[in-house]
């Protein structure tokens, strides 16, 4: 059975007292959560104040973004060396937000991805689609050509170290999450999509459910067979929030048993 993580993503948020309160209610409340992972994902400033908080504890750490290039001039860029300078294990890529507002196309997402494994960080790739396209029907065609252009040029069998995110796009921010079933369906649907071309990365890779996840739908959402954490923005800024959605995560299993019969 694959070990639920937990991702907190605090966008642009934060400050060095407010980090410092946030992350030290984690701790204080998560350190003995052996049954799930938990990552933080700040913002570049803040990754040397997570490494002198959480360096040591069972709490890991991680950024929001990468370059694709190893070093050179690209103003404003932060590359994986960088990260690995301040022990970041995780990296979120391709989320919408940014994708949309800086029009990241999915070859520049691929490159990132590798570039992150090249350097023995976790990937976690953002993948789903508008309220649009799923109102079209073609949810799986556009996640399917997200998952592809990865497998295509580096091949299935990079999955099996990295981490998938589905997000629709739709439910990102809005409070409206999609329901158990909808996501268990796109969960499954990215797994086999994997396990066509490599069987055992499908089976170890981690599949996380993003888009306004909150302790009123986590235990619901992350006993699903397919969902095997979450990737949480908004409530990940609430200590109190973000604490239950991880305990959530730690009872799924008995609820999955319990969905199962």
């Amino acid at each position: 059975m694959r070990k639920k993580l937990v991702v907190a993503n605090w966008k642009m948020h934060g400050n060095l007292a407010l980090n410092q309160q946030l992350l030290s209610a984690y701790l204080a409340q998560l350190s003995t959560l052996n049954e799930v992972d938990v990552v933080v994902c700040v913002p570049y400033p803040y990754l040397y104040q997570a490494q002198q908080i959480l360096q040591n504890t069972s709490i890991a750490w991680g950024a929001q973004n990468i370059s694709k290039a190893e070093v050179g001039a690209f103003t404003g860029e932060v590359s994986a060396a960088m990260l690995n300078d301040f022990g970041a294990s995780y990296v979120i890529i391709g989320h919408s937000e940014r994708a949309t507002a800086y029009c990241e196309s999915d070859e520049n997402i691929a490159t990132k991805f590798i570039q992150a494994q090249k350097h023995g960080i976790t990937p976690i790739l953002c993948v789903g689609e508008t309220l649009i396209e799923r109102e079209a029907g073609v949810m799986q065609m556009v996640v399917a050509k997200q998952l592809d252009t990865i497998i295509n040029t580096y091949g299935a069998s990079v999955f099996a170290k990295a981490v998938v995110s589905y997000e629709p796009i739709w439910a990102i921010g809005t409070g409206l999450a999609a329901s158990g079933e909808q996501a268990q369906s796109m969960h499954e649907f990215i797994r086999n999509k994997i396990a066509e071309q490599d069987i055992e990365a499908a089976q170890s890779l981690k599949i996380l459910y993003g888009g306004s996840v909150n302790p009123q739908n986590a235990v619901q959402l992350l006993a699903m067979q397919d969902i095997d954490g979450g990737l949480i923005g908004k409530c990940s800024l609430s200590a109190k929030d973000f604490v239950e959605i991880c305990f959530a995560a730690a009872q799924s299993n008995a609820t999955a048993q319990l969905i199962k019969f």
